[in-house]
Formats: C-alpha cells, structure tokens, sequence
C-alpha cells in the first residue's frame, strides 16, 4: 500500500502543480500582470513546487538526507536527463543572455550549496549542517535572481505564452485543488521514499538522488521536452537552468529555513557533480556550430547520467 501511494503521490504532485499554475496564471491575469511575467514567476515556481514540497515534507519528517538529496539529485536530472533529451531532439539554441546571465548564475548556486554544505572542510565544525542563516542568504540570492527575471519580463518584446483567463470561482478551485494535491502527494511521497529505503536497504540520500528527484522533475522533463520537439530552445534550456537555481536559492534555502539539515560529506561527490555539469553547459556552447547544445552532446549528458546511476545503485 505503501508503494502504491507513493505512485499517487506522484501524479498528485503532477497535477497539484498544473491546477495550482492554471489557477494562479489565471488570477494574474485578472490583475493586469503580462503573460511573460506570468509564465517567469507564476509557471516557473508552480513547475518547482513539487520538489518544494517534498523538501519541506522530509525536512519536517527529519529526513534530512533525503530533502538534500532532491535537491541536488534534481538539478542533475534537469541537466543531464532533461537538457540531455531535449538536445537530442532538436540542438538547444541559446541566446547571450541565458549564456553570460543566467547559465553564470546556475553555477555560482552550485558552487553556494558545496559552500553552505561544508562546515567541517572550510570552518573546521565537527558536524556540516545547512543552518537556517544559510537558508536566508540563499533565499536573499533567489531574490536577486527574481528581481532580475522581472526586469527581463519588462525589457522583453515577447508576449509570452497566452494565459487563459478562467472564471473567479474556477481559478480559486485551481489553487486550492493544486495546494492540497501538492501537500498530500508530497506526504505520500516521502513516506513511499522511507519504506523503500529500508526495504531495500538503501540510504534515504540515494533514494531522493534517484527516484524521488526524477518524480518531482517530471513537470519540468514535459515541458521542455514539448518545447525541444516544437524546436522552442529558449523554454527548453530556460526551464532547466531556472529550475536548477530554484532548487538551489528557494528549495533548499527554505528548507533550510524551517529545519537546520545536517549534510552527509559523501554527497560531496553529488555536490561536485552538480557544478561540474553546470560548467559543461557553459563549455557545450562554444564547441561546435553556433552557440548551442548538440544532439551529441544531449548524448553524452544522458550517457554520463546513466553510468551515473549505475554507479550508485552498484556502490549500495
């Protein structure tokens, strides 16, 4: 039963996200607020929700690890799995902003978590703990990266995605249907990720680096998978390094917040990982044709994604 809830979670935390995006695009609107703006705050922070969720949920629980583990074993998802497929696709084109801007900014959230992460190798602390003042300088960092995601929906020519302007009653369902669907899914979720992890004698790290992390990237592996079919690059990569700072600045910086979670030092390696395919984006850009992601090179990140994962079901 366990397993089975655990399946529903997903799919609750999938659907929670969409109902709670559709209701709240649709209340902006009422307000006045541009379909750009609507779809680089509204729709980027309903696609973060779920791991937003599931982090908060295990934080609570005392599952640190595994609030971590989602963390980063997601943006390594985004990157490897999600970037990956999408370059494989269609080549991922990227503009001069995403490249000196916002990629730059992907990196320096990685590098921030292995800082915040690491007591005992910078200040010589018998024990690594994220602390709730860490928390707040990250979520001091996604504030600046809102500020500047505003500015470039103000500066942008683009209309941005239409936004469907529901009825009042109906945009109110929406939110409260995706909010409940969020924090029951995210329940059940890391329940299902504790039973697993005993049952098959795993750490609870691993089972939100792998199976957890994947589940809660689901919305943003659909939406830039449609984009990279429709040849749509700007949402194919933006998704994936707005997500990647999210889930550094907001997610973990909040979960940080509500509860001081202690860091395992073997997630070093996920750690490093993390800034070293933030790096390989920003190299992938200048080899090859113009400045964009190869279909070899979506290869490779999908290649090195699966030894990846081989690799630390093999070392458990």
């Amino acid at each position: 039963m366990t397993y089975f809830l655990f399946v529903v979670g997903v799919f609750l935390l999938i659907f929670g996200a969409n109902w709670l995006v559709d209701g709240a695009s649709s209340l902006a609107k009422r307000f006045n607020v541009s379909d750009l703006t609507i779809g680089l705050t509204v729709v980027a922070l309903g696609t973060s929700a779920p791991e937003m969720i599931v982090n908060l949920t295990a934080g609570i629980q005392g599952s640190t690890d595994m609030a971590i583990g989602n963390a980063i074993g997601s943006n390594i998802f985004n990157v490897m799995v999600i970037l990956g497929l999408s370059a494989v696709l269609n080549p991922v084109d990227v503009k001069h902003n995403t490249i000196w801007k916002e990629i730059p900014l992907c990196l320096l959230a990685a590098v921030v978590a292995w800082l915040v992460a690491n007591d005992t190798l910078f200040n010589g602390e018998a024990v690594s703990v994220i602390s709730r003042s860490e928390g707040l300088l990250m979520l001091c960092f996604f504030g600046i990266f809102m500020y500047y995601v505003t500015d470039v929906a103000r500066s942008d020519t683009d209309s941005g995605e239409p936004i469907t302007v529901l009825p009042l009653y109906q945009s109110i369902a929406y939110i409260l249907l995706g909010i409940g669907g969020l924090v029951v899914g995210g329940k059940w979720i890391v329940e299902g990720g504790i039973a697993m992890a005993r049952a098959f004698q795993v750490s609870e790290a691993v089972i939100g680096l792998t199976i957890i992390s994947a589940g809660t990237s689901l919305p943003e592996l659909a939406t830039s998978a449609v984009a990279a079919y429709k040849k749509n690059s700007d949402i194919a990569i933006g998704n994936v390094v707005g997500s990647n700072i999210m889930n550094i600045f907001l997610i973990l910086g909040a979960s940080a917040v509500v509860t001081p979670l202690p860091f395992n030092p073997a997630m070093n390696t996920e750690l490093l990982i993390n800034i070293g395919i933030s790096i390989a984006m920003f190299v992938f850009l200048f080899t090859g044709k113009g400045r964009r992601i190869d279909r070899w090179e979506g290869g490779v990140l999908l290649t090195i994604y699966i030894a990846y994962i081989s690799l630390l079901i093999y070392q458990q």
